[in-house]
């Protein structure tokens, strides 16, 4: 005789829940301690560049010589948000966090959602790094040939990083290929959208941003793609090879 047990879903299952109370505080430590100690700074993704580069930006005034990539910022981002005002930054990570990830928990356990969390970040760190060292290696050029269009263009090769929302991104990669058809309601959108078009939606948007390179946008897009892209290889991965798991 079968034996058939139901698991009520968990409305914030442990994992989550402790994904969110790290980020909340780490973002009061920014708050609190940035005067003495400089949390932002240290904590934020900056870019890997050739090191005659970051000799000109420092020079130039535009860093300051212990402004650099270290390598436990790869951790270190995913964790930390902008400071005030900002504070949508976090709120918004942390809502979407809540919102598809405690389903990816309830249906994977804890021990699996959180692998997949960690590399997600990392995947997105992976692929923004590579994005700047590419904009750096043109600004270096630029700074050479003394092109000012082309130093405007690229400066925002040597900017850091910081934010859950590339982890986030692979978490809504991976609801949307589980839940493809699941409606959702987007802000200002007066209709229900599915999930797979939602993410669709967000991916194109995030590729233009990357490519396009609009002024005043300080968006990482590219540690957004890096973290859906590998949210979905892996959940593809994981569904060709333990269909008990996932579907």
């Amino acid at each position: 005789m079968s034996e058939f047990r139901f698991t009520r879903p968990e409305s914030f299952p442990p994992i989550v829940k402790n994904l969110i109370i790290i980020n909340v505080l780490v973002y009061a430590a920014q708050l609190l301690l940035e005067n003495q100690f400089a949390i932002t700074e240290k904590f934020m993704l900056w870019p890997l560049m050739p090191e005659k580069l970051h000799a000109l930006l420092v020079g130039s005034g535009y860093l300051d010589a212990s402004q650099r990539f270290q390598p436990y910022q790869v951790i270190t981002h995913m964790f930390s948000h902008a400071p005030p005002p900002g504070f949508f930054h976090i709120l918004f990570n942390m809502f979407t966090l809540w919102m598809f990830g405690r389903v990816l928990e309830n249906v994977w356990g804890g021990k699996r959602f959180l692998l997949f969390y960690l590399v997600c970040g990392l995947g997105a760190a992976a692929l923004h790094l590579a994005m700047q060292y590419y904009r750096c290696e043109q600004l270096l050029h630029a700074f050479t040939i003394k092109d000012m269009a082309a130093i405007n263009a690229n400066i925002g090769g040597a900017t850091p990083a910081l934010g859950a929302s590339g982890a986030v991104m692979g978490v809504m990669a991976a609801f949307a290929y589980l839940f493809p058809n699941t409606e959702l309601f987007i802000m200002l959108i007066p209709f229900p959208v599915k999930a797979k078009w939602a993410m669709l939606g967000l991916a194109a948007i995030d590729l233009f941003g990357g490519v396009a390179r609009v002024g005043g946008d300080n968006i990482a897009h590219f540690a957004h793609l890096g973290g859906a892209i590998t949210g979905f290889l892996l959940v593809l991965y994981w569904n060709k090879t333990n269909r008990r798991s996932l579907y």
